[in-house]
């Protein structure tokens, strides 16, 4: 084979509850992840000189950089010191995914390279599956979803130790909204405050319920009430700057969990959301850790009523399915 083109799909999390704090500085999570059809694609092509080239075509809001600094280069790289070829590769990718949306593009980016050039150099995926998984989940805590080929997955650990759900029934369709302004992950984590024990295990007890209810086919106006994301709570509540729990106890002087540069991109998170609820979607929710949010409708006509109805300017619309297969 001397050359592929590979998709690389968007995620949406229908769940996310934040269950504790590592040691290594990131959090456990308990995750629902959900393939859906927006997609960025990538075409690879065998060359004879030995180097790694990449091309990208920018359709969405990617800061152009350094071609090394690119997730796809760096995927590339780590797959060529992991295995016994020689790097001689160009690649394309076509940036369509929003940055900085909580819909997971770059981790999708690295997990489709990994992919592909284990296809382009006939390597066999299934027996180097732990390999190319433990390269995965060093470039994103998602790319280890977007390597597997689960279209909907429970994640725990950073959401890279995963376990495949079964969806069954019939799927709403998605109206997908991107404020137009990135959030990034790193504040948002860091603003999150201490949550009692007894609602995270409520939570827990919700996220098994919502995993049995996709399993069983249940109608999403059934499942849509169990949507849930503890990243909400820092984004969608900190018009005023955050203080730190220490201080708002009176325990040491005030701390910004979130900076006022921050506020105007979780503003209209914010807005995006109470507009998909003022026309009239039952299930809404902020994706990952922002920005996009998106809402579940029972049928094209009535997603294509909401998607219409929440236009702005700046903002980016899209109608979209899980994808039940990839």
């Amino acid at each position: 084979m001397r050359s592929l083109k590979i998709n690389a799909p968007a995620k949406i999390n229908l769940f996310l509850e934040v269950t504790g704090k590592r040691r290594d500085g990131y959090h456990n999570l308990a995750t629902l992840f959900a393939k859906i059809s927006l997609f960025d694609s990538l075409a690879l092509k065998k060359v004879r000189r030995t180097d790694i080239s990449l091309k990208v075509i920018n359709k969405a809001n990617l800061a152009l950089s350094r071609a090394e600094d690119n997730i796809v280069y760096k995927a590339a790289r780590k797959f060529f010191e992991a295995f016994p070829v020689k790097p001689a590769v160009e690649i394309e990718l076509v940036k369509r995914i929003p940055v900085g949306a909580g819909l997971g593009g770059g981790s999708s980016d690295a997990a489709a390279v990994l992919k592909a050039l284990s296809l382009l150099y006939g390597l066999n995926i299934g027996r180097n599956f732990k390999k190319l998984h433990d390269l995965a989940a060093g470039l994103g805590s998602d790319a280890p979803f977007f390597l597997s080929d689960a279209a909907f997955a429970a994640g725990t650990g950073r959401g890279e130790i995963l376990k495949p759900v079964r969806f069954s029934g019939r799927p709403p369709f998605i109206v997908l909204v991107y404020p137009g302004t990135p959030v990034y992950t790193g504040p948002v984590y860091r603003a999150l405050r201490p949550v009692p024990s007894g609602e995270k295990a409520a939570n827990l007890k919700k996220f098994k319920t919502l995993i049995k209810a996709l399993e069983s086919g249940s109608p999403p106006g059934i499942w849509g009430e169990l949507l849930f994301n503890r990243l909400e709570e820092p984004v969608l509540s900190s018009f005023a700057p955050a203080l730190s729990p220490g201080a708002s106890k009176g325990r040491g002087p005030a701390k910004l969990l979130l900076s006022e540069a921050d506020l105007p991109a979780y503003k209209a998170v914010r807005e995006a959301k109470a507009d998909l609820i003022k026309a009239g979607a039952a299930a809404v929710l902020m994706s990952g850790s922002g920005a996009s949010v998106f809402a579940l409708a029972p049928g094209r006509a009535a997603a294509s009523r909401i998607s219409k109805s929440v236009k702005k300017p700046g903002r980016k619309i899209f109608l979209l399915n899980f994808l039940l297969k990839f």
